[in-house]
């Protein structure tokens, strides 16, 4: 093999290959075996046309495009592999010459990954919030807690309240006429959450069991389907029961029930001790954030549109694989959604590219800076991973391994560890009070 790279654009490259004739040769013969098996070919059983026979009855050209098809996918990779470019889009193909007893001759043009040029990435200035903690944030986990570990009691004798779990059927018209989603029997509503609106939430309060109400609303301009957003809606409501959450005292006993502890104070402490970590955790996530996103904009690269497509392919399959699991189609998602899939890309687009050039810069300065993945590296990844998943750390590689997406996890510790150097690099000033992230 001959080949030849040149650059033709800033990111395309143009992919010059020759191959030997007896290469073709080779497969134009593997070809006829295999085609002429099934060949019906006057005067003879099936298999047993000598070539030139079946040649002339079904033409030459079959056994070209036969040969071709193992051909230049071979020879694609091969050409890669010896220019040692990085493609990052199928190639264009134009074959060049193709006649038994000849050389071969290809040209194959393709994206290739973009040249970064990085700007500073070091001495990088950022601020660095301080995590805290009160006794405030504390006490609002323990309300979590508490509604979460509520006892439902059914209300006879009294009156709906904001918080209360109702049962309602509803009819809901618009200028007098139902609309699709706008009626249900039994259905179970925590009022205050927004079912429908705020506003429709605040009327249902004071309503008592066996009472019908009609209530007047404006759906909101949100509202999934779209045909109905803006518009003024008569629901007519029943409530057939009330549930309201009775609250367990906050003592020591509660600290038993919902937790390990055997005391509230020791309860206490720990929601104290998680809070602080995550918003420890959050605070070093935003300041990593700060970090790449200005080495990103000290760098200058520019992105194949090729790549961003691929980019976003992916990441609509990411959006459609839980609503799959749902067993909703594309079409429904994006109907209901009021979307069409090319203003889901149009709004997936700004993060697709964004994601891209992290990954670029985080790239070139692993590269410029020498940073490599040990197994040991691989072997700590792998083990959280294997927590998240849920399966073992050395069935999680072999899978991975099967998949050919071992080098993808790399790639991630790779650009992972030129993240650290931004922040060892970096200049950082602590400022105020951190983000103060709930626990679940």
């Amino acid at each position: 093999m001959k080949a030849t790279a040149e650059k033709i654009d800033t990111n395309r490259v143009e992919l010059e290959v020759e191959l030997e004739p007896e290469r073709l040769s080779r497969l134009m013969d593997q070809a006829y075996r295999r085609l002429v098996k099934n060949a019906k070919v006057p005067g003879f059983r099936p298999g047993k046309a000598p070539r030139p026979i079946f040649e002339n009855y079904y033409g030459k050209q079959v056994l070209y495009e036969d040969a071709l098809e193992r051909l230049i996918p071979e020879a694609y990779m091969e050409a890669v592999k010896y220019t040692g470019i990085k493609p990052v889009s199928q190639p264009e193909v134009d074959v060049v010459q193709l006649e038994e007893g000849k050389p071969v001759i290809f040209k194959m043009q393709v994206d290739v990954k973009p040249e970064v040029t990085l700007g500073n990435y070091q001495g990088l200035r950022a601020e660095k919030g301080v995590a805290v903690v009160t006794e405030a944030d504390v006490d609002r986990e323990l309300e979590k807690l508490r509604n979460r570990y509520a006892k439902l009691v059914t209300v006879d004798d009294g009156a709906v309240q904001m918080g209360d779990i109702i049962t309602i059927d509803y009819e809901g018209t618009i200028e007098g006429r139902p609309f699709e989603g706008g009626t249900d029997t039994d259905r179970s509503v925590e009022v205050g959450k927004g079912f429908v609106a705020k506003d429709f939430d605040e009327k249902l309060v004071g309503m008592t069991v066996g009472e019908t109400r009609e209530i007047l609303l404006t759906i909101p301009e949100d509202f999934p389907k779209a045909e109905l957003a803006g518009k003024e809606a008569l629901i007519r409501v029943t409530l057939k029961a009330i549930k309201r959450k009775e609250l367990a005292p906050l003592d020591d006993e509660f600290a038993k029930d919902v937790s390990e502890h055997d005391s509230l104070e020791a309860l206490r402490e720990e929601i104290r001790n998680k809070l602080l970590q995550a918003a420890e955790k959050k605070i070093d996530h935003d300041l990593r954030d700060e970090l790449i996103r200005q080495a990103v904009a000290n760098a200058q690269l520019e992105i194949p549109n090729s790549m961003i497509e691929t980019r976003l392919n992916a990441m609509i399959e990411e959006v459609m694989r839980p609503v799959a699991q749902q067993g909703m189609s594309k079409e429904d998602f994006l109907k209901l959604t009021n979307r069409t899939e090319e203003s889901l890309r149009d709004e997936l687009r700004p993060r697709a590219e964004q994601d891209l050039r992290k990954e670029l810069v985080m790239d070139k300065i692993a590269e410029v800076e020498g940073v490599e993945v040990s197994e040991e590296d691989l072997a700590a990844e792998l083990e959280k991973m294997a927590g998240f998943y849920r399966v073992e750390p050395e069935r999680l590689h072999e899978i991975l391994a099967q998949n050919n997406d071992l080098g993808v996890v790399r790639a991630a510790i790779r650009r992972d560890k030129a993240v650290d150097l931004l922040v060892e690099k970096a200049v950082i000033v602590e400022k105020g009070e951190g983000v103060k992230p709930g626990v679940e």
